[in-house]
């Protein structure tokens, strides 16, 4: 049976002026990109940590190589990222993730370190073991993959072809005069 003219007018317009729902769908049309946004925000900020993180530990690591405990006590290069990697365990999975750069240069001017992404976007490990001798100038550098989440669904923050975050952190110094004799470059 139709509903008469007057009623159905009646009937929308009450439909209308209904507002019950409305900030529920609002929500759901709205909320995604909220959540995205402030889960990318987190993401950043967790890679910032990192990074930092990484720094500081470089620079503490760098101390032990810096007065010569490292050549002192014949450090090899896996011996010194198990030093490394007994500072920062909770954080990086240091088994598959750390990699030690160490290398070792006459003076200041002589220092070349090349970028360890090539320009497909694929990390080199090329890593050395050089720690030197008294007054070398010494840089060591680690790496780190951080694994990203929430930026491979827009804003992506990734540097390497297989979606991680290449994390870097560097040291440059003179070693102290120790009275040890340098260590074997490998």
């Amino acid at each position: 049976m139709p509903l008469p003219a007057g009623s159905f007018a009646s009937l929308l317009h009450r439909f209308r002026r209904n507002r019950r729902g409305a900030t529920a769908v609002e929500f759901a049309m709205v909320a995604p990109l909220f959540f995205g946004l402030l889960f990318a925000i987190i993401e950043v900020a967790m890679i910032f940590f990192a990074s930092q993180v990484l720094e500081t530990v470089t620079q503490d690591s760098s101390r032990f190589i810096m007065t010569g405990q490292a050549q002192g006590q014949s450090y090899t290069q896996q011996q010194f990222k198990n030093y490394v990697c007994g500072q920062v365990n909770a954080l990086f999975d240091c088994a598959n993730g750390v990699y030690v750069d160490v290398r070792s240069y006459s003076s200041f001017s002589n220092v070349n370190i090349t970028a360890p992404i090539d320009s497909n976007k694929a990390f080199i490990p090329t890593m050395k073991w050089c720690p030197g001798k008294d007054g070398d100038v010494v840089v060591v550098r680690l790496f780190y993959q951080w694994p990203l989440f929430v930026t491979k669904l827009g804003f992506n923050v990734a540097n390497l072809a297989n979606g991680t975050r290449l994390l870097t952190a560097t040291a440059t110094f003179k070693n102290e005069p120790s009275g040890t004799a340098g260590a074997t470059c490998s």
